[in-house]
């Protein structure tokens, strides 16, 4: 089932919302604004629990909203000086976040308007934008393509970006997740079949090792807690590297919440993911339900290339072209 409203406007365009059900009694809520996927709820054995960071209207996302639930681009994550040369040309983006480009600039396509389609038959949702060339510096006219579906526990996510030049395209979800009932993730039980990570310097860049994760804290393939062995909290923030010939029909990740009443899944075809437990959350204004979030108040786990790949050759290419469009596939299941 579909259902769709206006919810407000932004930069003069109209803000909708597209609400989904699926035959298991998920809920979801998504907003044409950055994707944003605003509300989702899952079946427990008391009723349906809220497990996603959000707002309970439109309204407080432009100002206060740290990317929850967008689909974040052009170019996701850090990318050092917030500037790259592509095929001999320089090109200069925003410094929006310690001197880096973060997430795509100050108007990356999680703060855009796009366009909004619902398919009733597949339970989905299609949004569609268009990005013109150095649109916030980043080269090529770009077309991009999100199509979220929901089926059962699992919503599935199919991006495709269409350049007419060779261009940096590299894209996340960004949902903060928290399955259980406390102001914190920390007491979630984490496992990430990662079996190294790339180091960052002193502004968060990429420095372009790639260590095994070993002896760290980013060993999590055997599912850990986010507290040390005091109980205190541990921040994350770091992007791991998934295995060269891993099977990408197996979870890469699984998370548990506190009281055990929900897992959740990921699949994905990227390379990496980035480990992220709202270090830096703090939000002024409530969010669902009057929840105050606060600093680890969410689990963020953003499928990916790695960061820095437009200053590190030996990382994965970000760089498409018109023959080679961008392809993205994940799915995440909460039950």
């Amino acid at each position: 089932m579909i259902e769709t409203d206006g919810v407000g406007t932004f930069e003069g365009k109209r803000v909708d919302e597209a609400r989904l059900v699926s035959e298991t009694g998920v809920e979801m809520a998504f907003l044409n604004w950055g994707c944003v996927v605003r509300d989702w709820r899952v079946p427990v054995a008391d009723g349906l629990r809220q497990v996603v960071l959000g707002f309970e209207s439109f309204e407080p996302y432009p100002e206060h909203s740290p990317h929850f639930g967008a689909i974040c681009g052009r170019v996701a994550n850090r990318i050092a000086g917030a500037r790259f040369v592509l095929d001999g040309d320089i090109y200069e983006l925003d410094a929006n976040e310690a001197g880096h480009c973060l997430h795509g600039g100050f108007s990356g396509l999680s703060r855009r308007v796009w366009d909004m389609d619902v398919d009733a038959r597949a339970n989905a949702v299609r949004f569609v934008h268009e990005s013109p060339h150095l649109d916030s510096g980043f080269p090529g006219a770009v077309r991009i393509e999100a199509t979220y579906t929901l089926k059962g526990n699992r919503l599935e996510l199919e991006l495709e970006g269409h350049v007419d030049r060779p261009a940096p395209l590299s894209l996340v979800q960004h949902h903060y997740f928290n399955l259980g009932l406390g102001p914190d993730v920390l007491d979630h039980t984490v496992r990430i079949d990662a079996s190294a990570y790339t180091p960052l310097g002193p502004t968060l860049a990429t420095t372009g090792e790639i260590r095994p994760v070993d002896g760290t804290r980013y060993d999590l393939r055997t599912g850990r807690n986010l507290r040390d062995q005091s109980g205190n909290p541990i921040d994350f923030d770091m992007n791991l590297v998934l295995p060269t010939r891993r099977d990408v029909a197996v979870p890469l990740a699984e998370v548990t919440g506190p009281d055990g009443a929900l897992c959740l899944r990921l699949w994905s075809d990227r390379p990496a993911v980035q480990i992220y437990n709202g270090v830096w959350t703090e939000c002024t204004v409530p969010g669902h339900g009057g929840r105050t979030y606060g600093r680890h108040s969410g689990l963020c786990l953003e499928d990916q290339f790695y960061p820095g790949a437009l200053s590190w050759k030996h990382f994965p290419s970000i760089i498409v072209t018109p023959d080679a469009p961008y392809r993205h596939s994940m799915a995440i299941e909460i039950a």
